[in-house]
């Protein structure tokens, strides 16, 4: 019996580890940008001393979905957009150089480009410095513009310019934060073919219907391996029974 339960045990834990990332890209469906992320379960065998006759199942993360999601108009002008491939640049909370698809940007109260989530953009020498202007444009190139106020239209002063990038897939991670790095935490170089869209917005790549989809069938799995753990207990009390008899 011993065999069955453990068998059964650890399929429920990596059943749950496989929820907890679904769970995860079901939550991130209205994030701005959000790549979904794929797990996978698979059995290995359970190495030690003697011969390796048990095998247990182990839930990781296989990858992730790099399809672009659409695109929503929203007329605001520091709402951008990768226009096809490629990432915008942006600093991690740990200050190293990390990718994203999130455009919604903001200048913050020390008067810094940053996204929505607080990670400063980053132009090609650093984060971007906005000062105090009545009118902020974003170049399909990623050129951030100022017309500095009281100025007329004509008078629009280049601050900076947003750092775009496009490494391969394959060299791409993505981090417990959401943002993408290189997989040998090398720092990508600027690619100059990366367009930006200006006034709109990528939404999730999340498909909600299948997600919920497979929250159900997950929930399922699970609730088999606790059925299989409660039978197995079952099983071990009987034959315990069977045993005190004699």
């Amino acid at each position: 019996m011993d065999r069955m339960l453990y068998i059964a045990a650890d399929g429920a834990s990596q059943i749950q580890t496989a929820q907890a990332v679904n769970a995860n890209n079901l939550a991130n469906a209205g994030t701005t940008g959000f790549k979904a992320q794929f797990e996978a379960l698979r059995a290995l065998p359970v190495y030690g001393p003697g011969h390796a006759s048990r095998v247990h199942s182990m839930t990781e993360i296989s990858g992730v979905d790099y399809s672009p999601g659409s695109l929503m108009a929203t007329g605001r002008s520091l709402d951008i957009a990768v226009n096809g491939e490629g990432w915008i640049a942006v600093q991690a909370p740990d200050g190293s150089e990390a990718y994203t698809r999130a455009g919604d940007l903001r200048v913050s109260a020390t008067g810094l480009l940053e996204t929505g989530a607080g990670h400063l953009v980053l132009g090609d020498g650093g984060p971007i410095s906005i000062p105090d202007a009545q009118e902020l444009e974003i170049a399909a190139d990623g050129t951030v513009s100022v017309l500095p106020i009281g100025q007329a239209p004509s008078t629009l002063a280049e601050v900076g310019r947003i750092k775009l990038v496009n490494p391969l897939q394959t060299d791409l991670q993505k981090g417990a934060d959401g943002l993408l790095r290189l997989a040998d935490g090398a720092i990508a170089p600027a690619d100059a073919s990366v367009r930006l869209a200006s006034g709109v917005l990528e939404s999730s790549n999340v498909n909600t219907v299948e997600a919920l989809t497979t929250m159900i069938h997950l929930a399922r799995q699970f609730e088999t391996q606790v059925k299989l753990m409660k039978t197995a207990e079952e099983t071990d009390a009987a034959s315990a029974k069977l045993m005190s008899i004699g």
